[in-house]
């Protein structure tokens, strides 16, 4: 729902005498415009508590509290800090005076006799900013709403096609084991294949919304070791893809206190990344090290670069990967996941690329929190 073109505005006017006030009033009131009065800083500062204006035209020369003290707390506080300052003042255009002005916040000085159709024009500026203000501020509140929206329902749908899924994968997985042609057996392999990978990108549909509506991607830390976790991932990846070499060094005490199904995911994704971008036929290195005291690091290197224009933005979602759409072979969510475990375990993710050589390095303290 987008604002009306012209939206209500109110503009103040602060002077100690009423002709200048009925004056000036009947000049910048319209239907789109109210005018607030005040006849002292004092009444104008009870004023800026209730009402939001557009704009204050403030006089330089008044009792008790002048213009430019006026200003000055306005300027103090952060209810009116951004409120447009217009000066008037029946004073020579001293240069002094003027530099003190616009140090105080103003943006414009208007001299008395004011000519009518300066003052309107001048005002009408500030009045259409403001509404403009408005506007941007409404429409930018509706679309993070509506991306908020968004996300629920791509947790809710996510949520919803597990368990279809997992009924497709039971049974494909079942004519696989009890099928007696290998034409059967093959097809109930792609069926399975494919359903895994479903499964893959339901669980980072998943891991997006918990990582943008909770926060974070919610994390139970225990005592863990970390060599364990890297030997599951390597082993698991080592029977999906035996034609790809691995290496696992370790070096150090590897024990902290973590979650270890999220840390295998983080580097699962890691080492799926590097599969995916790597250059076939050289080794994928996954390095431990434990030797600080307070922290452990883990890095996985490939041969293989990354674009320079796409490194600051590896860890973005959906924006982290350097492969053509339609070889995309999930969301393009793994690394932007892998950054939010590393998060909510108080730690850091860092990639770097140089030389035909692509590293990623986790780095989590021992204990989170």
């Amino acid at each position: 729902m987008k604002l009306p073109v012209k939206m209500p505005v109110k503009c103040l006017l602060v002077d100690d005498l009423d002709d200048n006030l009925l004056t000036m009033s009947a000049l910048l009131r319209s239907d789109g415009v109210e005018v607030l009065t005040a006849r002292s800083g004092r009444e104008a500062l009870e004023l800026l508590l209730v009402h939001d204006v557009a704009l204050a035209l403030l006089d330089v020369q008044m009792p008790e509290m002048d213009g430019f003290e006026l200003a000055e707390l306005m300027r103090s506080s952060e209810r009116t800090r951004h409120v447009p300052l217009i000066f008037v003042t029946a004073g020579a255009r001293e240069t002094q005076r003027l530099f003190k002005g616009y140090d105080a916040g103003a943006v414009d000085f208007l001299f008395k006799p004011i000519e009518p159709w300066i003052l309107q024009s001048k005002a009408q500026v500030f009045f259409d900013l403001y509404r403009s203000r408005q506007q941007l501020a409404q429409e930018l509140d509706e679309r993070t709403e509506t991306l908020r929206l968004n996300e629920i329902f791509a947790a809710v749908l996510a949520h919803d096609l597990r368990d279809p899924l997992n009924a497709m994968l039971t049974a494909a997985m079942l004519i696989d084991r009890q099928a007696e042609s290998d034409a059967i057996r093959r097809s109930a392999g792609r069926i399975v294949a494919s359903g895994r990978s479903m499964s893959r990108m339901i669980g980072d549909m998943l891991d997006l919304a918990r990582a943008r509506l909770a926060g974070g991607i919610p994390v139970q830390c225990e005592p863990a070791e970390l060599g364990r976790v890297a030997q599951r991932v390597v082993d698991e990846q080592r029977a999906a893809h035996p034609d790809r070499e691995f290496v696992l060094q370790a070096e150090g005490p590897l024990t902290g206190a973590w979650d270890e199904d999220r840390l295998a995911q983080a580097l699962a994704n890691l080492v799926g990344n590097a599969l995916v971008h790597g250059e076939r036929g050289r080794p994928i290195t996954l390095r431990l090290d434990g030797r600080a005291a307070d922290t452990v690091a883990v890095s996985v290197d490939n041969a293989g670069s990354i674009p320079p224009e796409l490194l600051p933005h590896i860890f973005d979602p959906f924006r982290g990967s350097a492969r053509p759409r339609e070889s995309r072979a999930g969301l393009g969510l793994g690394l932007y996941i892998v950054d939010q475990i590393a998060q909510a375990h108080g730690g850091r993710v860092e990639a770097c690329s140089a030389d035909g050589h692509t590293c990623f390095t986790l780095t989590l303290p021992r204990r989170s929190g």
